[in-house]
């Protein structure tokens, strides 16, 4: 695609896992290319999937009015659709065929006019997206997780809003905690990375925090339950994260997609650990696993103007030609790095990180004391 051509179309996606604020950055990329600058705003459904089956839709100022509040996209997603590594069949054993349908992406954006598109998402939608630039499609990059694990960026949009909802939960879990004198373990999202089950840890005061980044030892655990026990804490709360892994075990497998292009789902650590504590101790111990309900809801008014801010940043990087490139947050600042950076990577919490450090010095404990 010529790299100096003005623009007059431009489509937007939304890829990977739901989250709270993708409305928000569709808001602010159509109504100010439309108010602002005139152009054409298309709108790609369910992500890359709908640049591969060629569904697309015009956007106008009206279609994505009283957007800002809903959780989810009014543009559906994907997180199974790598043009290049698309499952097109089925092989006679029963497992996915999957071929490069990149070719047919960039016929589908030739045939409706696309001058560039902006796509929102992780580290997976990047990887989509860098693929695509090197196939001459100008792309800008909006990065979306509740895992806050997208590398260059400090923060993402709907972050806060999952810290929210998984704080909220830790919260609720105290009363029935204390009232019954339990442990209570509550499974928090986040993968590889431990962001999430961290902020809402400590936030919530959580008496241990397990995160992928720090194995832990289920004796040290367990002590912790019961030492708390003997100094009149009738409960423990334990918030850990769906990756986290005992020292020298493997993180709990919930299912694997096989079509998928990532498709290890995690999950189930904290029944498993929950067995482990009630043997070992004799505390009665309860495990909830919050699973999809951090991914929805209204999003918060910081994931509703970082969102905001998002979107009219990745329209002025293209409007500027600076295509291929990811809006990203670093030193309170917003600015951009290269889509290709920030492609297939996690950006995981550093061991000596503050949070770390604070939330050790009030005495929550992440499993590895000696």
């Amino acid at each position: 695609m010529n790299q100096t051509k003005r623009l007059q179309r431009i489509g937007v996606l939304t890829g990977g896992g739901d989250c709270p604020g993708l409305n928000a950055v569709i808001r602010a990329v159509a109504k100010t290319a439309i108010y602002q600058h005139g152009l054409e705003v298309w709108g790609i459904e369910d992500g890359f999937l709908g640049l591969i089956r060629n569904r697309m839709r015009p956007l106008e100022a009206k279609d994505v009015s009283n957007i800002l509040t809903q959780g989810g996209t009014i543009l559906g997603t994907s997180n199974k659709a790598n043009p290049a590594h698309f499952a097109t069949g089925t092989a006679p054993d029963g497992s996915p065929v999957f071929e490069d349908v990149t070719s047919r992406v960039t016929e589908h954006i030739r045939e409706r006019g696309l001058d560039a598109i902006i796509c929102i998402g992780g580290d997976g939608t990047m990887t989509g997206a860098a693929d695509l630039a090197k196939r001459g499609v100008r792309c800008v990059g909006v990065p979306k997780t509740i895992d806050n694990d997208l590398m260059g960026t400090e923060i993402t949009f709907g972050f806060q809003t999952a810290v929210n909802t998984a704080t909220e939960a830790l919260d609720r879990v105290h009363t029935t905690a204390s009232s019954h004198h339990r442990v209570m373990l509550v499974e928090i999202m986040g993968r590889n990375a431990g962001w999430l089950t961290l902020h809402s840890g400590l936030a919530s005061g959580a008496d241990v925090v397990l995160i992928p980044e720090i194995p832990y030892k289920p004796e040290v655990v367990c002590e912790a339950c019961v030492q708390r026990s003997k100094r009149g804490k009738a409960f423990t709360i334990i918030a850990v994260s769906e990756g986290a892994k005992p020292e020298g075990g493997q993180q709990v497998i919930d299912r694997v997609i096989k079509d998928s292009p990532d498709p290890i789902r995690l999950g189930g650590i904290s029944q498993v650990l929950c067995t482990q504590i009630s043997e070992r101790t004799g505390l009665e111990c309860r495990a909830t696993i919050l699973g999809h309900v951090q991914r929805g809801g209204t999003p918060v008014p910081q994931d509703r103007v970082l969102g905001t801010l998002f979107g009219h940043k990745a329209l002025d990087l293209a409007l500027a030609g600076r295509f291929n490139e990811l809006v990203v947050v670093q030193k309170a600042e917003i600015t951009s790095v290269s889509i290709e950076s920030a492609a297939g990577k996690q950006r995981l919490v550093p061991v000596d990180h503050p949070l770390i450090a604070a939330a050790r010095g009030v005495g929550t404990t992440f499993g590895d004391e000696k």
